[in-house]
């Protein structure tokens, strides 16, 4: 045997081990079965890319936590010991479980009084935005998933240079990831000028960070002067600011609800690296609006637990009569998808609105799997045909209504960094209501009957992608 055979061998033996030993890790990890599943899946059927592929995305830091949980506890107490206004007595019976939950997975208290804007043009709220931040005399705390070098972008970075050359403190921060497109000279133009500039879970290329990459920061949080506060689906692009065809929903709130937002904008500023003083400062006293009770809610790595998946699992488990969803990715854990099918069989008018096409074409077969137990259990669910539904709301029994970054998938429940807004509010809860039918009215239900006669090729290729839906 010469050398050349002798060094391919070693080779493919050093492959076979490292596809061996992976395989354990994958086995012995001790992850729920689907996403061990999925994984053992693409290992096995694709060895070279699913090595590659778990060694960025598969791992998972969650127990030894990306923030150090003294910090983040520290912070949370900090933010909140004296601004809390709870009074729990004021919450409808029904959800005094879900706040409870809320306050002991992710330290979030009921803040009260706050003035709420549902927005669903993103006309609407950039020209909102734009003017508070004009409006602004102390600081700009500003964070998006996605922030694109466009006309939008270009607009709300020349505000920011502006306001941070007038002396009024402008934090930023960024997932860079999300934004490889985004030239650095993008972000160091807005640093000469006093932009303290940030990225959550920054991953350098080539030299990539297996521990980071998979964990995104999908918030979208900006608060101003500790009294106004922007979040929900949209970012900062001209997708969401000028396309027609562009669903979504945000929330402008001002008062107590800003205070939440600025805590989870204080506690990132921080993961990304960075130092406060004075931090009370950035708390100032505000006006009670109206009787809205919320609370402010986010889930992450660095969490113990999957607090945005908990808290949808126990309002769909909790509801009464009606229960209304939205979301561009409806790829459920079997915790959700088994809660739904209850809710369904129980009785509740449960119903979804997704898109007919999503913007990822892979992900739209492994969602279609799911729909023919649903149907089956009662769910109806209707796509919007001429637009893209990118809203992430729930609202249920003229009550609760929820807002915010978290799509109803593995990766916003398990991965990203999401943030959530619960508004126990019976007013908000009616104008959600009013949007969902106004959504509706520009979307064709599924016919269970019609739907199981699709083709078997179908079928299959549903099954399939299913199996992968852990990891999409």
């Amino acid at each position: 045997m010469d050398h050349v055979s002798i060094l391919q061998n070693i080779g493919y033996g050093i492959y076979l081990l490292l596809i061996i030993g992976t395989i354990l890790i994958v086995l012995t990890r001790n992850q729920a079965p689907v996403r061990t599943i999925a994984w053992l899946t693409v290992l096995i059927f694709v060895p070279m890319l699913g090595l590659i592929f778990y060694y960025l995305f598969g791992q998972d830091t969650r127990k030894q936590r990306v923030v150090a949980k003294r910090y983040y506890d520290k912070i949370k107490n900090l933010s909140f010991n004296d601004l809390l206004r709870d009074e729990p007595a004021e919450i409808n019976p029904d959800y005094i479980n879900l706040v409870r939950l809320l306050k002991s997975n992710n330290h979030s208290p009921v803040l009260s009084g706050s003035k709420v804007e549902i927005i669903t043009s993103g006309k609407r709220m950039f020209e909102a935005l734009i003017e508070d931040m004009e409006n602004a005399k102390k600081h700009i705390h500003i964070e998006f998933f996605i922030f694109n070098n466009d006309e939008t972008g270009r607009l709300v970075k020349t505000v920011l240079m502006k306001k941070a050359a007038q002396g009024v403190k402008v934090r930023f921060i960024y997932d860079n990831v999300a934004n490889w497109k985004v030239s650095r000279k993008f972000y160091y133009e807005m640093q000469e000028v006093g932009v303290q500039v940030a990225s959550l879970m920054e991953t350098r290329f080539p030299l990539v960070q297996s521990s980071k990459i998979n964990y995104r920061n999908h918030r979208k949080i900006v608060v101003i002067d500790g009294r106004i506060g922007y979040t929900g689906g949209m970012n900062v692009s001209n997708a969401y600011s000028v396309n027609p065809h562009w669903e979504d929903c945000h929330l402008r709130i001002e008062g107590m609800g800003a205070h939440g937002l600025q805590a989870n904008f204080m506690l990132d500023w921080h993961s990304a690296g960075k130092q406060w003083s004075n931090t009370r400062g950035y708390f100032p006293p505000v006006p009670v609006y109206t009787h809205n009770l919320m609370q402010i809610v986010t889930s992450g790595p660095y969490s113990e637990y999957t607090n945005l998946l908990q808290a949808t699992v126990s309002i769909v488990l909790g509801t009464k009569k009606y229960l209304y969803l939205q979301t561009p990715y409806f790829l459920p854990t079997d915790t959700l998808f088994e809660a739904l099918q209850i809710a369904c069989l129980s009785g509740i008018d449960v119903r979804l609105i997704v898109s007919k096409k999503s913007d990822s074409s892979y992900i739209d077969p492994a969602a279609h799997s799911y729909y023919e137990d649903l149907l089956r259990a009662g769910m109806r669910i209707y796509e919007l045909q001429d637009k893209f539904i990118h809203a992430k709301t729930i609202v249920a029994d003229d009550y609760i209504s929820v807002v915010g970054s978290c799509n109803l998938d593995y990766r916003s429940f398990e991965t990203n960094f999401e943030i959530n807004c619960y508004m126990y509010d019976p007013d908000l809860a009616a104008q959600n209501k009013t949007l969902f039918f106004n959504n509706l009215k520009h979307c064709r239900e599924i016919n269970y009957h019609r739907w199981i006669k699709r083709s078997r090729w179908k079928r299959l290729l549903e099954s399939i992608m299913r199996l992968f839906a852990p990891l999409m």
